[in-house]
């Protein structure tokens, strides 16, 4: 498949000036298709293959994990640690997590037919299978979807790596990396990779090469990634094109919000960003 920014993100280069007519003669005059006659042989010359293209693609975060309970309580005491042994891809979901991923599973039941995913991509990590798992169940018994709808689950959608700043509140990467901390500063997110982790690029790089995948895979029909804050955000990166500060003026991607874009014009344009409508329960 094609560079991904040559194909989501725009026409191809090679489809420009392929609406010429040429004959051993010269220029055949108001032509549509290119045609070549050489030594009695005609000649078409064939146009590339039409970007293929899921008709909706739609991401989400996880649910509200026991994760971001604790940090969320660190960052409130300016705590140096948070009470978590397991490796992050072990994380679950809180029990408020399960109820957003239900109000997940009901918002995707509402959707037009057209619209509703046939096919779930998802990270590994279990607070995101566990949300995946629970809006699927929900969305089934509202009869929207089959129970037996495939989940596909690709390591590429897993959650941006921190190396040595992994579960570390802000307090303590400050108090213990404190060079690490000005050099997140000057860098910014984008580019700032962590001894042992990734950058934002970085996981930019493996959501351009998941995407390719859906699309060849997904082509002309809805689909539905669940995933993670920082995977979410580089999906929208590559999908719309944005700038550095385009990028970092985003605010977080909300637990178990919606984003949704759709094919038009050789592209997915957008049409939903971080919706959270579908969760108004929580206020209730």
């Amino acid at each position: 498949m094609a560079e991904l920014g040559t194909t989501l993100n725009g026409q191809h280069p090679s489809t420009q000036d392929q609406h010429q007519h040429t004959t051993t003669q010269g220029q055949h005059p108001g032509g549509q298709h290119q045609h070549a006659t050489t030594q009695g042989h005609h000649v078409t010359a064939h146009r590339p293959p039409a970007t293929r293209l899921p008709s909706v693609l739609i991401a989400t975060r996880h649910g509200e994990s026991t994760a971001n309970v604790e940090f969320q309580l660190a960052e409130a005491v300016g705590a140096l640690s948070v009470p978590i042994s397991c490796r992050d891809a072990d994380i679950p979901l809180s029990l408020h997590g399960r109820q957003q991923a239900q109000a997940l599973g009901r918002w995707w039941a509402a959707l037009p037919s057209a619209d509703r995913p046939r096919s779930v991509w998802c990270s590994p990590y279990e607070r995101t299978a566990e949300t995946a798992r629970i809006a699927l169940a929900q969305a089934a018994g509202l009869g929207a979807v089959p129970v037996t709808l495939p989940v596909r689950y690709d390591e590429r959608l897993r959650d941006r790596e921190l190396g040595v700043l992994e579960m570390l509140p802000k307090a303590a990467i400050e108090a213990k990396h404190p060079e690490e901390a000005a050099r997140r500063r000057k860098m910014g997110e984008l580019y700032y990779r962590p001894p042992g982790g990734e950058s934002w690029a970085d996981v930019a790089l493996r959501v351009r090469s998941v995407l390719r995948d859906v699309c060849e895979e997904e082509a002309g029909r809805p689909v539905l990634l669940v995933a993670h804050d920082c995977t979410v955000l580089m999906l929208r990166y590559a999908l719309d094109r944005l700038t550095e500060p385009q990028l970092t003026a985003l605010g977080p991607v909300h637990n178990c919000s919606t984003s949704l874009w759709r094919a038009q014009d050789g592209r997915l344009r957008p049409d939903l960003w971080n919706g959270v409508d579908h969760l108004a329960f929580d206020e209730a």
